[in-house]
């Protein structure tokens, strides 16, 4: 054995012993947020942490490695409090959208007690997450009536994170107003351009004009400051008390069946162990093919082959390839298991890229 061998050797070792201290050190941890949650102390202490940094950096002999030590040290306390932080103010959920859009109704049913933050678009929400700003990111996946949300799907196939949770949120929408606004006095309606398509039927019933929102939380919230007697908002019930308004007409979708399936992402793949087999379990994988005759059919073949059935199949240009595509297949069962690696090593086989993005357990909204 060489010396870069026996190097590498002894840093596994090291590395090892360093996984042990550290999850000590966050049961520690665990214990000082308890403390700071019953007495209310704020998570940050820079006195204590200007003391621990310099009583440690004197356990240090090498004066040349003693600054990278010190840097060691405040990411760890970094760690610490971020670690903190969540125990005692719950998990930090990103979401795109404001208060009261479906997005928000989605995180609060998915995580009733974290703490949610409006993010301006799904880019800026996903990778808030793989930066480790936030602890999850709920964001669309597809919708019932419009189809995927393909920005969504590209963060997916190009980023870090994991699916561990799917929620299918029924989109019920309604025409609310200022309360006391009478059906007769409405002549325009305003929400998100996919809100009023989705209720286009009613609207052109009612010979209503139409205005276009960046989604339909802002339309009630504009409804709401509005002097304009004959404007009314199309949104959901929840946004509807939320903005202090009025149902006017309910359940006014074209399709009653209406559903958006929104995921929560996060960076640790989550594993599901399931006792008998559930008909709710699924996984996610995202793949691109070699560029010949009969590779896509090839993967399809294993994965049928598998006894794993096919919830959806969808392809996406690829942005930095033009003409290249990748895939995006929904699949029943557990890929955990003895079967699902086997088939997962066969398509790594013959994949040109695979991603196994998550497995979950679906649940109903």
């Amino acid at each position: 054995m060489n010396e870069l061998e026996n190097a590498r050797k002894d840093i596994d070792a090291i590395d090892s012993e360093m996984a042990s201290l550290f999850e000590r050190r966050m049961k520690a941890a665990e214990v000082i947020a308890a403390y700071k949650r019953e007495r209310g102390l704020s998570i940050k202490d820079p006195v204590r942490e200007a003391a621990l940094i310099e009583k440690c950096r004197s356990y240090i002999d090498d004066e040349t490695i003693e600054s990278y030590y010190v840097e060691h040290l405040e990411n760890m306390i970094d760690l610490s409090c971020r670690y903190q932080s969540r125990l005692i103010e719950g998990m930090k959920i990103a979401y795109c959208g404001v208060e009261g859009a479906f997005a928000h109704i989605a995180a609060k049913r998915m995580f009733p007690e974290g703490e949610l933050v409006s993010c301006p678009d799904f880019a800026d929400a996903y990778h808030s997450v793989e930066s480790g700003a936030f602890d999850c990111a709920v964001l669309p996946l597809e919708n019932s009536y419009a189809g995927e949300v393909g920005a969504v799907m590209d963060l997916i196939f190009s980023g870090n994170l994991f699916v561990n949770q799917v929620i299918d949120l029924s989109i019920r929408q309604n025409v609310v107003a200022k309360k006391g606004t009478a059906r007769e006095q409405i002549k325009t309606v305003v929400s998100h351009p996919q809100a009023l398509q989705q209720c286009a039927g009613y609207i052109r019933k009612m010979g209503l004009e139409t205005q276009a929102c960046s989604n339909t939380a802002l339309a009630a919230k504009l409804v709401r400051d509005s002097d304009d007697p004959t404007i009314a908002a199309i949104a959901s019930e929840e946004t509807a008390g939320l903005y202090g308004l009025e149902i006017i007409d309910s359940g006014i979708n074209d399709n009653q069946n209406n559903t958006t399936r929104f995921a929560a992402l996060s960076r640790v793949q989550n594993k599901p162990i399931s006792g008998k087999v559930r008909e709710d379990e699924a996984f996610i994988l995202v793949f691109t093919v070699q560029n010949k005759a009969g590779a896509l059919a090839q993967t399809l073949n294993i994965i049928g082959a598998h006894g794993f059935n096919m919830r959806s199949l969808r392809s996406r240009p690829m942005k930095d390839l033009q003409w290249n595509y990748y895939f995006y297949i929904e699949a029943e069962g557990n890929i955990n298991d003895a079967n699902g690696r086997d088939m997962l090593r066969e398509l790594s086989a013959i994949c040109a890229r695979l991603k196994l993005v998550g497995t979950f357990f679906t649940n109903n909204g």
